[in-house]
């Protein structure tokens, strides 16, 4: 893309969202990377040229069946991710989303990540779909704690997997795990966010599961505008309206006008 083809681009989707008043925003790993965390699989990610040290795909790693048979393994890996997420905070992309919710009440936000800084900018419209990393849960008595908790509770360094201090069981984040089905209040509140879209955007996401890019496909169906926001190519790139291959927080700086 031309620099004059950007700028087009920019000016057609900010007179896209100028007007919309119930636009959806589907984000991902890309939109915390300006917050400087990593990606798992994408440009810069974690594990974009290797498998892990066991040589498995991090997705096996990190998946409920592992977690089952081999919780230490998972928890060393979501402690590694754990620890590239600590000390962030969340950045201009999320800002301009939640300064847009307050001017249009009817954004919402889906989001892939966990870190939970769409709540920590402000947004209130957000489905963390995959849940949120700093909530932990007891497998078997099901109490819930954060992960300051756990950090507080230990002097050192926190032996793993973590164990419940009120009846030894494994501890969890309340995250979905790979091969693990949605929570059954995000399938709802995802409905709720579905619901009568003027404006998709999809924001630094491969958009690999159907509940990610099916939103896309049906808005293009009804001939809703969509936007993608990624600066590598995706399933998606060829599918959207609209594509801006930028960094997400200068994209939405820049497509996002607070008067408007």
């Amino acid at each position: 893309m031309t620099g004059d083809e950007q700028s087009t681009t920019l000016s057609a989707v900010a007179r896209l969202l100028s007007a919309a008043e119930r636009a959806l925003f589907i984000t991902g790993a890309g939109l915390s990377a300006d917050s400087g965390l990593p990606t798992y699989r994408g440009i810069g990610g974690l594990y974009a040229d290797a498998d892990t040290d066991e040589g498995m795909p991090i997705e096996e790693a990190l998946s409920g069946p592992m977690l089952a048979t081999r919780p230490e393994l998972t928890w060393k890996y979501l402690w590694q991710i754990g620890s590239a997420v600590a000390g962030g905070r969340f950045n201009r992309g999320h800002e301009v989303m939640a300064e847009i919710e307050r001017a249009r009440p009817e954004t919402w936000v889906v989001t892939q990540n966990v870190d939970g800084f769409h709540l920590d900018a402000g947004s209130k419209n957000v489905v963390e779909i995959h849940g949120n990393a700093g909530e932990l849960e007891c497998t078997a008595c099901r109490e819930r704690s954060t992960a300051q908790e756990l950090l507080a509770g230990y002097e050192g360094e926190v032996p793993l997997p973590p164990r419940c201090a009120t009846c030894d069981g494994l501890i969890r984040p309340r995250v979905v795990l790979f091969g693990e089905m949605l929570p059954d209040e995000a399938v709802a509140r995802l409905g709720i966010a579905l619901e009568r879209r003027d404006l998709v955007l999809v924001v630094g996401t491969s958009a690999l599961f159907p509940y990610i890019s099916g939103p896309v496909m049906s808005a293009r169906a009804c001939g809703i505008p969509t936007v993608e926001i990624n600066p590598a190519r995706t399933e998606l790139s060829d599918l959207v309206e609209h594509r801006l291959p930028m960094r997400a927080a200068e994209a939405l700086e820049r497509i996002w006008s607070p008067g408007a």
